[in-house]
């Protein structure tokens, strides 16, 4: 029997990653058990109510303050870091709790620096690459970030068994920055996270919010990439020709880089005030409703290769909008209306299609249900099987010669 361990750092702050961390435990969960035993390391006591309703053993790990310090500064510095996976279990707390559940296997879905650091067989995720390809937002351009981020997926490329990426795009992608092996790489697509399938109504929904009868939605973190800016023209645009339209915005404003104040200011000096409604975080189980009963999901952003909400939204039944741009078009095929996020213009006019087309908000939520239904939790849950299958039988190959 093979022992597959799932290491999670990030929390329900994390956005996108934090979900694909939860789809990640859903298709370990599925794991056949008379061939794989299972354990979930995690980091933060804000897991434990995200994993009580699994049969997985389940343990805590401390994160070890200097352990970190040590190796971040160690990774920065350019030392060998084969020395460092020799020292490390002396002392990291870390490096100690994985090697002494001796796995066969550890999946690290959050593009972490512990995939290369902690001396143990990993399969890695890495998300995008969009440092390389979008220096011109703050939150990827900055000396540090860019500094940090080529070590960490330099050296992922360096020590990991296998590298999972999400679209054909983002394989490209990694060897093109990295020249990793192709055969350590494995594409497996995206899905929606299961609360999304889950489909009920919250009985305190509406108390806790008040929507607008007929609205725009995007959920997205203020980070400048996820080009709010553009949104909110596009609104203001249409201002006079759809006196009614409404726009609701979920996420935080957390590590926004200032991006927030100057969508705030722009709002205000469009007067869009009361056309734009803010959530702030939403908890998972206040989320399908909220795609229930938006009008469509309208998406900009300039980062990819993919993303989780156009996967949402195709579950839910809701019309997408999204930018045509990196390995989108391919994710949502003829589900999705595209645009360049460069266009105010573009943006403007497929908000405009939205509102008014009843039919194409049909046509679209229908093929959108279709597409999640082709490649859903049954074919990534298998998809991720033989991945694991192919890995681990590739490393007890290794032991035995």
């Amino acid at each position: 029997m093979k022992k597959i361990g799932l290491f999670l750092e990030y929390e329900p702050s994390g956005g996108g990653t934090f979900q694909y961390n939860q789809v990640m435990i859903d298709a370990l969960a599925a794991l056949p058990s008379d061939r794989f035993s299972v354990v979930v390391g995690y980091t933060s006591d804000l897991w434990q109510d995200y994993l009580e309703d699994y049969k997985l053993k389940t343990i805590f790990i401390p994160r070890g303050f200097w352990g970190r310090a040590f190796g971040l500064v160690w990774t920065l510095l350019g030392l060998p870091m084969g020395l460092w996976r020799r020292l490390c279990p002396l002392f990291h707390p870390m490096a100690r709790a994985l090697l002494r559940e001796e796995c066969d296997l550890w999946i690290f879905p959050s593009q972490d620096v512990r995939g290369f650091q902690i001396p143990v067989p990993a399969l890695v995720s890495i998300q995008d690459l969009m440092h390389r390809y979008e220096r011109r937002f703050p939150e990827s351009a900055s000396w540090w970030e860019y500094l940090n981020r080529e070590r960490t997926y330099s050296n992922i490329c360096r020590w990991a068994r296998g590298i999972l990426v999400e679209s054909e795009l983002g394989r490209q992608q990694v060897i093109e920055s990295y020249g990793a092996p192709t055969g350590d790489i494995y594409v497996l697509p995206l899905i929606a996270p299961k609360y999304i399938r889950k489909g009920h109504n919250p009985p305190d929904f509406d108390s806790r919010y008040r929507l607008p009868g007929k609205f725009i939605f995007y959920p997205a973190r203020f980070w400048a990439h996820k080009n709010h800016r553009n949104l909110i023209k596009a609104m203001g645009l249409l201002k006079n020709s759809i006196p009614d339209l409404k726009l609701v915005l979920a996420g935080t404003k957390s590590n926004a880089y200032d991006s927030y104040d100057e969508v705030i200011k722009l709002i205000h000096s469009l007067g869009l005030d009361e056309g734009v409604l803010f959530l702030g975080y939403v908890p998972d189980e206040y989320m399908p409703e909220i795609y229930h009963r938006a009008r469509a999901l309208v998406m900009p952003t300039y980062y990819g290769p993919t993303n989780i909400p156009p996967m949402e939204a195709f579950v839910v039944g809701c019309p997408v909008a999204i930018s045509g741009i990196y390995g989108m078009p391919e994710q949502v095929g003829d589900a999705a209306l595209l645009f360049n996020p460069d266009s105010v213009e573009e943006i403007a006019d497929c908000i405009l299609k939205l509102w008014t087309d009843d039919r194409l908000c049909a046509g679209l939520a229908e093929r959108g249900k279709k597409r999640a239904a082709a490649w859903g939790e049954k074919e990534f849950n298998e998809r991720l099987r033989e991945i694991v299958t192919q890995l681990t039988d590739g490393i007890e190959e290794q032991h035995h010669k």
